[in-house]
């Protein structure tokens, strides 16, 4: 009800205003009766009233223009005090209104420059009119009541009405900003998916077809090295279903047990030589070799040297015409250095140019995601090579902490 209510009256400010001046010209009425004891009047009730009508009318732009409405009630009411109208409530009733829409609108500054003003110049002007003997102390403060009460409920009204904004729009801008993060988090997640998926079908599917080509080729004259060939490629296709099964589980993020053998599931450096081996099917040798004390890694960090092992050479299988790559892991105080080289790198007829996917853009997204580098191109003595730093676990993170 009082919702529906204050959604009609700011929906029609006329019907408001038109309904506030009248209120106020028949209170005003009265006050144009009233004089200062034993003061007569020289002139007419109607000019008091008229006083009052022009200060109500002038309220209609006090939401427009605050400081004219002002202005001219108070000139109407100090006009009406001179004449020897008594300063009370109904007389002032304009002039409150006026300060009050003063206070909401404006610097609590000029609020109060009008509020004093107004005080001093009616009560200045009570004291010359009004009779001998006067004044009177409840008279006298009478105008620094009424005229500072409305600037006070005023200010207070636009303090709480600038807090309500300031909250909504911390609410508007929390929400926007919760809005951009759930997008960045669902990009992210895409990208990492895209990033898990494409490492572990391309590599497995490159072994394969390499495997299936020999298995056409070998059949008919070499039927032990097809067989051979079948085995492996047995074997290729399932360690490429067991690795899916792993990615689509952490996808999941599920806890218990099966979260528990997929965690373990999850390669990292220690599972590099089996990964070199995977890769003689192909044709391709792979010497992994270690320099420096090994020193662990985070598990992301663990997982993305891995991948950009894998990937690179993947890329070696399917675009250089090299029988040989070499991995070298060099462990330094704090960084991990990865470096992944052939000895050839020209590209195999029918084989996709090298800008053509999205291998190095993925090993360079693993190696930023752990706050690492990547850097890949040619050698100058020839051949291709892909070195990335990944940081290494910090020794205070690693070495539990003294009780």
């Amino acid at each position: 009800m009082i919702d529906n209510l204050n959604r009609f009256l700011l929906r029609h400010p006329r019907i408001v205003d038109t309904t506030l001046v009248t209120l106020l010209l028949a209170c005003s009425y009265p006050a144009g009766t009233i004089t200062f004891q034993g003061h007569d009047p020289t002139v007419p009730w109607w000019l008091g009233l008229l006083l009052s009508g022009v200060s109500c009318v002038a309220l209609l732009s006090r939401r427009a223009r605050p400081r004219t409405a002002a202005a001219v009630a108070l000139g109407c009411a100090i006009a009406a005090v001179a004449l020897g109208y008594l300063v009370t409530p109904l007389l002032l009733g304009p002039l409150m209104v006026a300060f009050y829409a003063l206070a909401v609108r404006t610097g609590r500054r000029t609020a109060n420059a009008f509020a004093f003003t107004g005080v001093v110049l009616l009560t200045y002007t009570a004291l010359i009119v009004g009779p001998v003997g006067f004044p009177d102390v409840l008279e006298l403060l009478s105008p620094a009541f009424w005229l500072l009460l409305p600037t006070s409920l005023g200010t207070t009204n636009r303090l709480h009405r600038a807090c309500v904004q300031a909250v909504r729009a911390r609410a508007e801008h929390a929400e926007r900003t919760r809005e951009e993060e759930a997008r960045n988090r669902v990009t992210e997640e895409r990208l990492r998916v895209a990033r898990d998926l494409h490492d572990v079908v391309a590599h497995h599917l490159v072994l394969a077809k390499i495997q299936a080509d020999a298995v056409a080729r070998f059949l008919h004259t070499r039927p032990d090295e097809a067989e051979r060939l079948v085995a492996e490629l047995t074997g290729t296709t399932a360690a490429a279903l067991r690795e899916l099964k792993a990615t689509v589980g952490l996808l999941r993020e599920s806890d218990g047990p099966e979260a528990e053998v997929r965690e373990a599931a999850i390669p990292g450096v220690a599972r590099l030589p089996d990964l070199a081996a995977s890769f003689a099917g192909a044709g391709l040798a792979v010497l992994v070799t270690e320099e420096g004390p090994s020193r662990p890694l985070t598990a992301g960090a663990d997982l993305a040297a891995y991948r950009i092992v894998q990937e690179a050479l993947t890329n070696v299988t399917k675009h250089g015409s090299g029988r040989r790559a070499e991995v070298r892991l060099a462990y330094a105080h704090d960084l991990l250095t990865i470096s992944v080289t052939n000895d050839r790198s020209r590209p195999r007829p029918n084989s996709p140019g090298r800008n053509g996917g999205f291998g190095i853009i993925g090993m360079r997204e693993r190696a930023r995601s752990v706050e690492g580098s990547l850097h890949a191109g040619p050698r100058p003595q020839g051949g291709f090579e892909v070195v990335a730093e990944l940081p290494l676990l910090s020794e205070a993170i690693g070495m539990p902490m003294e009780k």
